[in-house]
């Protein structure tokens, strides 16, 4: 899927979907439950992907 942006809607993309990375770290650290936890996880990598994607740089194969 491609997703024209104007670089003032992909700087507003990039900072929400970054501040939201942050807030999910967090999450994860303070999470016990193991089924959470990789759930969070395997969300927390899917948004590192979009902001690579984000960013311009290669994304890594993601396995899993």
């Amino acid at each position: 899927m491609e997703l024209p942006l104007t670089s003032e809607e992909q700087e507003l993309l990039f900072s929400i979907v970054e501040q939201r990375h942050r807030e999910l770290l967090k999450e994860i650290s303070h999470t016990h439950h193991n089924e959470l936890k990789h759930a969070l996880r395997k969300n927390e990598k899917l948004l590192e992907s979009i902001l690579s994607h984000l960013r311009g740089t290669p994304v890594q194969a993601v396995h899993g």
